[in-house]
Formats: structure tokens, sequence, C-alpha cells
């Protein structure tokens, strides 16, 4: 009896078919992986605001912010006018003293000591929980007033120093020497003249005499804490330096920081005789080839 043959192949040598597979018969390809639902766009715009608060949390609080200037102390350096006018917004550097030490003349933002009172103005805020909460964030971005113990000054004088008012001249004096202030405004009616007196006062190590452009509409160093030392401001108060006026956009610059203390120093007596010394050099090359090219001159009219 013949053994039954088993056949692998079929017999034109060729592979059997394989079975179809489903949705092959109707030429289907096969399905993927089921896609994953695009969120809606609400949720995508609110993680999107959500982070660019978080990053603008982090940048004002860390590296720099913008500040509203609601007050005339500062003008006109800092235009602090309300409507109709649009106060300056300015971007406080809160780096800088970390890596150097704050100089006269550089204008300052700095929280107000226990000794000073409120600031020259009183920020509106809403007795509404809510709406007091969105003052405070719009305050971040400069949108809204900032908190009354926040003052923008220019720095005087330094610890160490002595500052007292005035000379002849109505100039104020730091360690005995008038100081240059350009950048003072003088309102309408107003001139050096009525510049406010006060005895010397020798400012504590660690701690800032400030004042205001506007030297007849300021409420600073002078007059906080009743004046004197008590109207002093110590370092570790200050926020940061102001930098630019960023709004309005008619009032973009940067902030000058003039220093009120630098004098033009005579030059030493030897140095004195340099010009001198200089212009001798340069004559005797003159004089020695204008001898030769007159003398070539007069050869040659002579021939």
């Amino acid at each position: 009896m013949a053994e039954p043959v088993h056949r692998s192949a079929g017999e034109d040598g060729q592979e059997p078919d394989a079975e179809p597979t489903e949705g092959s018969a109707s030429g289907e390809q096969p399905q993927g992986k089921p896609q994953k639902k695009k969120p809606p766009l609400w949720r995508e715009l609110l993680v999107l605001a959500a982070t660019a608060l978080a990053l603008t949390f982090l940048i004002q609080t860390f590296l720099a912010r913008v500040y509203v200037i609601p007050s005339a102390s500062m003008e006109r350096t800092l235009h602090g006018c309300t409507s109709p006018c649009f106060g300056d917004r300015v971007l406080v550097d809160k780096l800088v003293y970390d890596f150097g030490e704050i100089e006269p003349g550089e204008v300052v933002v700095f929280r107000g000591p226990e000794a000073w009172g409120q600031n020259d103005f009183q920020s509106p805020r809403s007795d509404n929980p809510v709406v007091r909460g969105f003052q405070g964030l719009m305050s971040l971005v400069g949108l809204a007033p900032p908190d009354e113990r926040d003052f923008v000054k220019r720095v005087i004088a330094v610890g160490g120093q002595t500052v007292e008012c005035c000379d002849d001249q109505h100039r104020v004096k730091v360690d005995g020497k008038p100081l240059d202030e350009p950048y003072i405004y003088w309102q309408p009616g107003t001139g050096p003249e009525d510049h406010e007196p006060f005895a010397p006062v020798k400012v504590p190590e660690g701690h800032l005499w400030v004042m205001g452009d506007n030297r007849t509409n300021s409420t600073d160093s002078r007059r906080q804490g009743g004046g004197g030392v008590n109207g002093v401001v110590p370092e570790e108060n200050v926020i940061g330096k102001a930098r630019v006026i960023v709004l309005p956009p008619s009032r973009w610059q940067g902030i000058g920081d003039h220093n009120p203390q630098a004098v033009a120093l005579g030059a030493p007596a030897w140095q004195s005789g340099v010009p001198l010394g200089m212009g001798l050099l340069g004559a005797f090359p003159l004089v020695f080839f204008g001898k030769r090219l007159r003398r070539r001159l007069t050869r040659s009219t002579q021939g």
C-alpha cells in the first residue's frame, strides 16, 4: 500500500496562496493605531495664557519689572501726570545691584522705610477681593498703579557721605562740594532760590539720601520721617534701577544717570607742559624743511 504523499508546495513549485487577511478581499489597507483626539482650542489658549502669566511673574520677580510713575516728583525726567496725560511706564532692572554698587545719580525704585509715610499718590484699590486681585496682577505689568509703599527717586548721596543744602548759589552739597544737577526741573514760578535748605546730614553706611528731580514738588529724604537721618533709605529696600521708559511710545528713551558728584579735576602741573612740548617738536621739522624749501626756490629763480 502506497504511503500518502505530503505536499508542502504546489505542483508547479509555488507556495500555496496564503489565507486572505481581513479586508484584503476588498482591497482595504489594514487599520493603524487610533489617532489621539486633538485638544479643544479653548484648552490650548488656556495653557498658553497660564504659561505666559507664569513667565511674566518669574521675569518680573527676579529680572525686571514695569512700574507706573503716578506722581510728579520726578518731572520732567519721568512724567507722572494722569488724565489727560499718560504717566510713564519704566522698566526696572532688578539684577544690576546684585553685581554692583548703587551710585549717585542713579534713579531707583525702592520700598519706603518704616519712617516714611505713603507715596505722593494714593492707589485706588477695590474692596472686592476678586477685583483687587486682578488689580494686583495688572500692576505686575504696569497696567495698574503700584503699591503706595513703592517710590522712585534719584540717589544724591550714599553711605558715609554728608549732604546739605545749600551753597551761595542754592546748590546741594555733598562732602562740602556743590553738585552738578542738570536734571533738576523747576516748576513755573520757582527756581534755585526755592531750594529747601536743610542742615548737614551724614548718611549712615548701607543707606541712601534720595531726592526727586522736581525739587519743589517732591516728598523725599528732606521731608520723610521728619527729615534728617530719618529720611535716609536702606540699600536693602532698593528694588532696582530704572533703565528705560517703555510707555508711552512717544517717550521711549533711556533714563539718564548723570553722577552729580563728578567734578572735572585739574591736570597735574607737569601735564600742563605737554602741549608746549608737542608744539616745539612739531615746529622743528617745519622750520628745518621750510628753510631748505626756500633755498631751492631761490636757486631756481636765480637760474
